[in-house]
């Protein structure tokens, strides 16, 4: 019988081979034929089966025969009541989750009337400056019925208790309310690079909404550990996967810190993926996270619920891959992109439109991105069968590889003293930026290719039609938030505000506070500056 090696010295280097560098989006040399010598370990141990240590093939035992993942698209943009009515669309276009962008000031923690909030009132995202832009945008949205991710992290903890707070209008209970937000502090230092305070501030206040949701709002996901924004910032998918797993290391053993056991807060716990080109290496990142995980949180923590060692996720197909060149191709990227993340078997789903280089997305293109999953779902059949590339030597070969990788980064992370002093340091920031311009000479290079951009060039694309944001709309909001600040009763406002402030000193969970607070029709940019006066104002040292 013919060895692998035999065959690569006499059938494959006899072959005429393209004069190229074969390897994966994030640069991994990859073999030309995978077969059983490159598969590790056994299979019970490394591969197993769906539902069951060490979920490399999926978290739940029927997968999508039990029930397709979550469908969301991202939507927000203007007034809360442009928003919801975009939500109540994509909800009758079959669309069966929510999915909350935010603009820049709510992001940041400032109010629609804030000099600094000028010309980004409702641009990138929704409008929520108050509890009555909260009301609007889930008007009429049965949040006992729909689950909702909410896309923010260093104001999440006011907008979660605005959430909560639209519940009670509502009269449902906070312990039937199902959803997640953001809420990923340490990413955002990594990566995304919005905030208000320091590192161990902000990390306090994400184990206080862990803390806060495992004891009063259980089905309710408090962070969504996101991998997403790293990759978007040009990390390889090696170090999205290893910075993401670290930064989940840091927030349980925070929590455990606190107090809390780990099979309290673990089972919800989630995260977020971003989902690129290349195929074969989003699935087996997926399928590596899994398995990374689950031996985590039972090796490294002693977690005993099967839950906590489940790593349930969301996913997103990769914005940094759409291109202004060519739109349409955008349409095939996000197809492509989507189908990886079923074959690796995410729990929810975005796939983004192919407008969105040059503005929020239409209703015509987000309409298409949705169909996108829904031809996924029923037409293509891939969701009737569980893992159906688990066994291939390919797959499972590069997901041991990056498992491989992945452990390194990790490794050198706790030799550091964990993800918090490796932030500190700028260690994570350095590797991403390296990557990044690693990427970006290939592309000059033409060692990798992007159709319509470095090879493959139109003269002159058509023009596509865009989503355009009224002016008028932020002058609106602005007088709204204004009119509401004149008309409410000051002295209470004062009053939470200095109770929050009083939590923030004494170390009191500050999630009771910020309802109370939000209650008394307080404001985002007035608590953040709370946050500010309190934990002081974040600088970016500049490590790169």
């Amino acid at each position: 019988m013919t060895s692998k090696r035999e065959w690569l010295e006499h059938t494959y280097r006899g072959a005429a081979e393209r004069p190229a560098r074969f390897t994966t989006l994030s640069d991994l040399e990859l073999e030309p034929l995978y077969g059983p010598e490159d598969r590790a370990g056994d299979y019970d141990e490394k591969i197993g089966y769906p539902g069951q240590y060490p979920y490399t093939r999926g978290v739940y035992g029927s997968m999508y025969r039990g029930k397709l993942w979550t469908m969301r698209q991202f939507a927000g943009f203007g007034l809360a009541a442009d928003t919801n009515a975009r939500f109540h669309f994509l909800l009758s276009q079959g669309q069966t989750g929510l999915s909350t962008a935010f603009d820049m000031p709510a992001l940041m923690g400032y109010d629609a009337d804030h000099e600094r909030a000028q010309g980004e009132v409702g641009r990138e995202g929704v409008s929520v400056s108050s509890i009555h832009d909260m009301l609007a945008l889930f008007d009429r949205i049965p949040l006992a019925e729909v689950t909702t991710s909410m896309t923010i992290n260093c104001t999440a903890s006011i907008v979660l208790a605005m959430y909560l707070v639209v519940a009670e209008h509502q009269g449902v209970p906070w312990e039937r309310l199902s959803g997640t937000i953001q809420n990923d502090m340490l990413k955002e230092f990594i990566a995304q690079r919005e905030w208000i305070s320091p590192p161990a501030p902000s990390l306090r206040i994400v184990i206080d909404m862990i803390e806060f949701c495992a004891k009063r709002v259980p089905r309710w996901h408090p962070v969504s550990i996101s991998g997403y924004h790293i990759r978007e910032a040009g990390s390889t998918a090696v170090q999205e996967l290893a910075f993401t797993l670290a930064d989940g290391i840091c927030y349980v053993e925070e929590a455990i810190r606190r107090g809390l056991a780990v099979d309290d807060f673990a089972p919800r716990l989630s995260f977020f993926w971003d989902l690129h080109n290349d195929f074969l290496e989003e699935i087996a990142k997926l399928r590596a996270a899994r398995r990374m995980w689950a031996h985590l949180m039972k090796e490294r923590f002693g977690a005993k619920d099967p839950r906590s060692l489940m790593l349930r996720t969301h996913a997103q197909t990769a914005g940094v891959s759409l291109t202004a060149q060519q739109p349409m191709n955008n349409i095939v990227r996000v197809a492509i992109q989507a189908l990886a993340g079923v074959l690796g078997g995410t729990q929810s789903l975005h796939t983004n439109s192919m407008d969105e280089t040059y503005a929020l997305p239409t209703e015509e293109a987000v309409m298409v991105a949705l169909r996108t999953q829904q031809i996924i779902a029923d037409e293509t059949g891939v969701a009737n069968t569980i893992d159906p590339l688990g066994g291939s030597y390919a797959i499972e070969a590069l997901t041991d590889r990056m498992e491989r990788e992945a452990q390194h980064y990790i490794d050198r992370i706790d030799e550091a003293g964990g993800m918090l002093k490796a932030i500190e340091r700028g260690y994570p920031q350095r590797e991403i930026a390296e990557a990044a311009f690693n990427y970006q000479r290939q592309l000059e290079q033409g060692v990798k290719i992007v159709v319509g951009v470095n090879k493959y060039h139109n003269e002159g694309d058509a023009p596509v039609e865009t989503l355009r944001i009224d002016p008028a709309m932020e002058k609106h909001q602005v007088a709204r938030v204004r009119e509401m600040k004149r008309s409410r009763n000051a002295g209470a406002v004062g009053d939470a505000l200095r109770r929050v402030a009083e939590a923030c000193r004494s170390g009191e969970n500050l999630m009771e506070p910020i309802c109370a607070a939000v209650r008394g029709e307080a404001t985002i940019g007035e608590i953040s500056d709370v946050f500010r006066s309190e934990f002081g104002v974040y600088t970016d040292p500049g490590w790169l």
